[in-house]
């Protein structure tokens, strides 16, 4: 009977940690995917501005 009074407890924690490591990882990518689309609109403006030779 003793084990069944730690499952909620270890649940609990089991479940907070699995939430936690997605949500890093969620928030990661974003991150990762936002700075590839800045790093792709930068090399898109700088081969426009190569083109034109004015300011």
């Amino acid at each position: 009977m003793a084990s069944v009074d730690w499952f909620p407890i270890v649940f609990i924690v089991f479940k907070l940690g699995v939430l936690g490591v997605g949500m890093f990882f969620a928030i990661k990518w974003h991150h990762d995917k936002d700075k590839q689309a800045r790093a792709a609109s930068r090399a898109a403006a700088e081969a426009t501005r190569k083109q034109h030779p004015w300011p």
